[in-house]
């Protein structure tokens, strides 16, 4: 099954990643990838999709699934390093990864949340990503002019 990041939620004050069911009156409906336990989230939490979420490199910015799908290359089939292992394990980890992460703007708390994000979704959903539907091309045929 293909995971679309634009459905994956990150919710400040609330731990690990969840999967957008509805909309609410008051906020949103989520469920949680690890235990899928739904939860209200409120309009006051902030929300982001991690279709949304860039990092910064010295070229520009990298969106987030190809974060993911570096990340994979290099661990295999192993997890990422966990958040409470070492610094210098996470900054070796990006490094390999996207040798190129702006230093100045990328911090390793950024790097913790990263691969806490990448583990939950080699656990509970799919790195195999949905990509944006491309428009239709108009397949009908041009009309002759008199």
């Amino acid at each position: 099954m293909k995971t679309d990041l634009g459905k994956i939620l990150s919710v400040s004050g609330h731990h690990g990643l969840y999967r957008y069911l509805s909309q609410a009156r008051n906020g949103a409906i989520a469920e949680s990838l690890a235990d899928g336990k739904k939860t209200m989230i409120d309009l006051h939490s902030r929300i982001t999709t991690l279709a949304d979420i860039s990092i910064f490199t010295s070229e520009g910015e990298i969106k987030l699934n190809e974060v993911f799908v570096s990340m994979q290359k290099v661990l295999g089939d192993k997890l990422a390093p966990a958040a409470k292992n070492s610094d210098a394990e996470l900054k070796s980890l990006f490094e390999q990864a996207i040798p190129d992460y702006d230093r100045d703007r990328f911090y390793v708390s950024h790097m913790k949340k990263v691969a806490d994000w990448y583990n939950d979704l080699v656990q509970f959903a799919s790195l195999d990503f949905e990509t944006p539907q491309e428009p239709e091309e108009n397949t009908e045929p041009a009309a002759e002019e008199a």
